[in-house]
């Protein structure tokens, strides 16, 4: 369970992030839009994780690959922008958010499913 502590940082840090690939995530990932969908924090404050979603990309582990490589560069901007707001500006690790990959997944299970029933199955009357 965060503290209400961690969870205000966090949404700092996914704000000013946003802000950050927003403005210049074009420059690491050209024609790619990258979402941070979610950031936890460590109770000390510390170390962030933050979850990135990616569009209008063909291969998602290079694209956290290259994201990860700019890992010093990202934290310095953020640095900058939040450092009248924390004492300690965090250690980043990025990880690929694939709940939505997962929905999809289980969104084509069910409809196999449903497609598999038989037709007669139908509501019983009252008689």
């Amino acid at each position: 369970m965060e503290s209400k502590r961690q969870q205000k940082f966090a949404g700092l840090l996914q704000e000013e992030l946003a802000a950050i690939f927003q403005r210049e995530g074009s420059s690491y990932l050209p024609n790619t839009l990258v979402t941070i969908t979610k950031v936890r924090v460590s109770p000390d404050l510390a170390v962030a994780k933050v979850y990135l979603s990616f569009l209008n990309t063909n291969n998602t582990e290079l694209s956290l690959a290259t994201v990860n490589s700019h890992t010093g560069e990202i934290r310095y901007k953020l640095g900058t922008r939040i450092r009248h707001q924390a004492r300690v500006i965090p250690t980043l690790s990025f990880f690929v958010d694939d709940t939505n990959e997962y929905v999809e997944h289980m969104d084509k299970i069910f409809d196999k499913i449903a497609k598999e029933r038989p037709a007669t199955d139908e509501e019983p009357t009252d008689e």
